[in-house]
């Protein structure tokens, strides 16, 4: 991969400062930069960039870090410092939009379904409000339409995950014929392979709520990086954008 290249470096070493600073400081860092749900007292709207920095352990970032560096290396030198960065957090942002969107359509699902058993809003928002819910919610509704519910107001979204996706579509696109060695893989797959399948799994696992990947994870965030990524892709591979670079 060569030497670390400009835009790299210094994600990186934001990330890992602001990775330095949870460790030392913890739920507070989490409730200034985390994203949070925009009806929730927490939010700032600071939260649908900074949240991109933060981290959940030290395996997420780990991977989410090589994972900036060994796709993102070859597509700076081709796009140049200044192209990369605008694509990176342009992914990251359509991250958080898409992220968002589904935590307002499962807030929604709950929140009517409760209204319609009888509860008043204002009543439900308090509870919630104060980190709590009825036990009695799970008859008014099915226990995935509550738990959904419930994690779209109090779980935070951390992570560049979802900026890396956009990047792991645009190299994808890129260099399409890339042969990539895999820890879980014996055999080497080719990137136009592997990393739709990817996406793939993050759709399924998010509309189905089975995941393979483990829990906790924003797995539409990954799908909303990967979806503008290849917008963007799309867009300037067709106006022949993709051409120019931005140094």
């Amino acid at each position: 991969m060569g030497r670390v290249t400009d835009a790299i470096k210094h994600l990186l070493i934001i990330n890992i400062l602001f990775f330095v600073a949870t460790s030392l400081y913890g739920d507070q860092m989490y409730q200034w930069f985390s994203l949070w749900f925009p009806e929730n007292s927490n939010f700032g709207f600071w939260q649908v960039l900074s949240h991109m920095f933060m981290h959940g352990g030290f395996m997420h970032i780990l991977f989410n870090m090589y994972a900036l560096w060994a796709f993102g290396s070859p597509l700076e030198r081709m796009w140049g410092r200044n192209k990369f960065l605008f694509f990176y957090f342009s992914a990251g942002l359509g991250a958080a939009v898409i992220h968002t969107a589904v935590n307002y359509y499962n807030f929604n699902a709950g929140m009517d379904a409760l209204l319609a058993a009888g509860w008043q809003e204002d009543q439900v928002m308090q509870i919630i409000m104060e980190g709590k819910y009825s036990p009695e919610w799970y008859n008014a509704a099915s226990e995935r339409t509550i738990t959904n519910f419930l994690a779209a107001f109090n779980t935070p979204a951390v992570g560049a995950s979802g900026a890396i996706y956009g990047i792991l579509v645009a190299f994808g696109m890129s260099f399409p014929n890339s042969e990539l060695f895999l820890i879980f893989l014996p055999v080497p797959i080719k990137a136009k392979y592997f990393i739709p399948v990817l996406v793939a799994l993050d759709l399924f696992s998010g509309v189905t709520g089975v995941s393979i990947f483990g829990s906790g994870i924003a797995h539409f965030a990954h799908v909303g990086g990967a979806l503008f990524g290849f917008i963007m892709m799309w867009y300037w591979k067709k106006n022949q954008f993709n051409q120019n670079r931005w140094d």
